[in-house]
C-alpha cells in the first residue's frame, strides 16, 4: 500500500490517510457570510471522493475583517446551523474539518473593510478585539462540530503582516524585533487554546516567502516562527508562500492567463499592465511541490509538531517521496482538487497516477470575479 493511503495521527484525531485539502476561496457563501448548499455540496463531494482533512475556505472573524462578498464568516450565532450541516456531510463519509480562520489585510476588502495596511494603524484597542473575535470564532467552530481550526497566518492576511517586517512597522510592542512580530499570533493561539476542548485541532498557515520588493518573512525568518510555534505546541503547521495582493502569482506558480487578468483592469492601462505580466510569468513558472524545500528547513525546528506542505503537488510518486523522505508528513493540495474531486479514491483505485490539473489558474481569477470557483480551463464565462 502506498504511504499516502497510511493513516496518520493529527493531534487527538486520526486521519484515514495523508491527503488535505487546503482552503481556498470558493465564492460560494451568501452575501451575508452564511453556508449555502452549494458549499455544503462542494465540501462533501471532496468527503466521498476519500480526502482525509479539509481546510474549510478561509472564514472571516470580524465584520471589518472580509475579503470577499461571498466569503463564509463566522462571527455570528445565526451562521451556526449551516456551518454545522457542513461539518455533518462531511463527517457522513468518515472525513475530518478544520474551519480556517483569518482578517483580512493586504487583500483589496469590498465589503467595507479594514484598510488594507491596518497591521500599522491599529490601535491596542483594536488589537485586543481581534484577538477576541478569533476567540469567539473557535468558540462557533466548536458549536459548529468542526474538529479543530486553522490560523491564518499566510498570503498576507493580517497576521502575517503582523509577522513581516516589509509590513510591520509600529514603533510599539508588537513590533521591533522577531518576538514582538509574533506577538499576535502568540496571542491568538493562547485565546483560541482556552476555548478548544481537548481533542480539537489547532492549526497554523505559515508563509514562508513573503516575495515582497524588499524581504518579509524570508525562509530563515520562518524557521524561527516555526520554532516558535512548535514551542507552543500547535498540531500543525501548513507551509505556503507569497502574498495574494502584492505576489499573487507566486502563491499558486503556474501559468497566467494574462487576458483574464487585463479584462479586470481599465482598458487604459493595460497595456501597461500586459509586458510586466508577461514578464512575470518566468519567475512563478510551475514546479512540483514548490513549498518543499522550505518544509525540509522547517522540518528540524517541529519536533514531534506534524507538517504539511501545500503548492504544487501533481504527481504521485513526488507526493510518495516527500513523505517518505520525511520533508512533509501530508499532502495539502487546491487547485488539484478543484478540478477533480474524487481526485483521492482514482489514485487510491489506481485510476491515475497524477493530477489532471494544468495549473492555468483561471480558477483563481474567478475568486477575483465574485464568480463560484471551479476549474475553468477552458475559459471563464464572459
Amino acid at each position: 500500500m502506498s504511504i499516502l493511503f497510511t493513516p496518520f495521527k493529527l493531534g487527538n484525531l486520526q486521519l484515514k490517510n495523508r491527503f488535505v485539502f487546503s482552503a481556498c476561496e470558493d465564492n460560494l457563501a451568501a452575501e451575508d457570510g452564511s453556508i449555502t448548499d452549494a458549499a455544503i455540496k462542494k465540501n462533501a463531494k471532496l468527503a466521498r471522493g476519500e480526502v482525509g482533512l479539509i481546510i474549510s475556505s478561509h472564514m472571516a472573524v470580524h465584520p471589518s475583517g472580509r475579503n470577499f462578498i461571498h466569503q463564509p464568516v463566522i462571527y455570528t450565532d445565526t451562521v451556526i446551523a449551516g456551518l454545522k450541516a457542513l461539518t455533518e456531510a462531511v463527517h457522513e463519509h468518515g472525513c475530518r474539518i478544520v474551519f480556517q480562520l483569518g482578517y483580512s489585510g493586504v487583500v483589496h476588502n469590498p465589503t467595507g473593510g479594514q484598510d488594507p495596511f491596518a497591521v500599522n494603524s491599529l490601535s491596542e484597542e483594536s488589537i485586543g478585539e481581534i484577538i477576541d473575535a478569533f476567540r469567539t470564532a473557535a468558540e462557533l467552530a466548536v458549536k459548529a462540530d468542526a474538529d479543530g481550526i486553522q490560523l491564518h497566518a499566510a498570503h498576507g492576511y493580517l497576521i502575517n503582516q503582523f509577522l513581516s517586517p516589509y509590513f510591520n512597522h509600529r514603533t510599539d510592542g508588537w513590533s521591533g524585533s522577531e518576538e514582538n512580530r509574533f506577538r499576535l499570533l502568540r496571542e491568538i493561539i493562547s485565546a483560541t487554546r482556552k476555548v478548544l476542548p481537548e481533542g480539537k485541532l489547532l492549526l497554523v498557515k505559515l508563509n514562508t516567502n513573503d516575495y515582497t520588493r524588499t524581504p518579509g518573512i524570508t525562509p530563515s525568518l520562518a524557521v524561527n516562527y516555526a520554532k516558535y510555534l512548535a514551542e507552543l505546541k500547535i498540531d500543525g503547521l501548513e507551509v505556503s508562500c507569497g502574498t495574494t495582493a502584492l505576489s499573487t502569482w507566486h502563491v499558486c506558480r503556474g501559468d497566467i492567463p494574462v487576458p483574464e487578468v487585463l479584462s479586470m483592469f481599465d482598458p487604459a492601462a493595460r497595456p501597461q499592465i500586459e509586458p510586466a505580466l508577461r514578464k512575470m510569468q518566468e519567475s512563478v513558472r510551475f514546479s512540483e511541490g514548490y513549498n518543499v524545500e522550505a518544509a525540509r528547513m522547517i522540518r528540524p525546528v517541529m519536533g514531534k509538531v506534524p507538517l504539511f506542505a501545500v503548492g504544487g503537488w501533481r504527481n504521485v510518486s513526488s507526493m510518495e517521496n516527500a513523505v517518505k523522505s520525511g520533508d512533509t508528513d501530508l499532502i495539502s493540495m487546491c487547485r488539484p482538487f478543484i478540478r477533480e474531486p474524487l481526485l483521492v479514491r482514482r489514485i487510491r483505485e489506481g485510476k491515475t497516477a497524477a493530477s489532471s490539473c494544468t495549473s492555468c489558474n483561471r480558477c483563481y481569477i474567478a475568486i477575483r470575479k465574485n464568480i463560484p470557483v471551479r476549474c475553468y480551463s477552458k475559459g471563464l464565462p464572459q
